[in-house]
């Protein structure tokens, strides 16, 4: 269940950030320590944080559309003592903070495509993404836009670990004046290595839901979402041209 107020995500994740931009940084160096149950409960943890995230309504762009943003989010620790143990016992904030760069283009027929570029600062954890989504019930003034979207992530930068996700999830959105409030339910399925190491890979399925809002500023949306993967809430917002 999701539990936070939306007005009071885009605060907690200040918070968070703030907390976790005074830790030392924490490089997942030492993954090789861990036991086979410690490298599937790190393995779903940096999957939930670097798993993709819309951070956008439902209905289709147009094919004029476009969204590029900036977007915070912090994720929620399950296993902080083990994430501190994989990265040599350097400091783990309750939150791990992602800064990303995300772009959405609009096409016909109710399709859009996104990509995000994504890092997870005082960490060497890197990310990038893809999404391909379609509004087939495309929304207007009485009905609300029903989508589906397909999304992968990729992690990069630790040489210890290798981590994919694939994402599928059914959403719903309605607007109303300047503000259009989403959310949206599916799976995330991942595969996990430790390239160099004697731990066995993991591949798991984590559930997903969502709910957000997004705010039109002129030109300008600010969109504030949270999220549950797993065990794992997450607190976000995204800042972005949008028309």
């Amino acid at each position: 269940m999701l539990r936070t107020p939306l007005v009071s995500s885009s605060a907690f994740l200040a918070l968070a950030l703030t907390a976790a931009g005074s830790a030392q940084a924490a490089d997942f160096n030492a993954i090789g320590t861990l036991n086979q149950a410690e490298f599937l409960a790190f393995s779903k943890d940096v999957a939930a944080a670097v798993a993709y995230k819309g951070i956008t309504p439902t209905e289709g762009l147009g094919i004029t559309g476009f969204d590029v943003g900036l977007a915070a989010f912090g994720t929620e620790v399950s296993s902080r003592d083990v994430l501190r143990k994989a990265a040599g016992g350097a400091s783990i904030p309750k939150y791990l903070p992602t800064a990303a760069l995300k772009a959405v283009k609009g096409l016909p027929f109710g399709i859009d495509v996104g990509v995000t570029v994504a890092t997870l600062p005082g960490t060497n954890i890197r990310a990038t993404g893809a999404e391909l989504r379609w509004a087939f019930v495309e929304g207007g003034t009485v009905l609300p836009a029903v989508g589906v979207r397909l999304a992968v992530s990729n992690l990069s930068g630790v040489d210890q670990l290798k981590l994919r996700t694939q994402s599928a999830d059914i959403s719903i959105s309605k607007g109303f004046t300047f503000l259009t409030p989403y959310a949206g339910i599916g799976t995330v399925r991942s595969k996990s290595s430790a390239p160099g190491t004697s731990l066995a890979s993991e591949s798991f399925s984590q559930t997903k839901t969502y709910a957000g809002v997004n705010m039109a500023l002129g030109l300008m949306s600010l969109a504030i979402e949270v999220d549950k993967t797993g065990d794992s809430a997450g607190y976000g917002a995204k800042l972005a041209i949008r028309f």
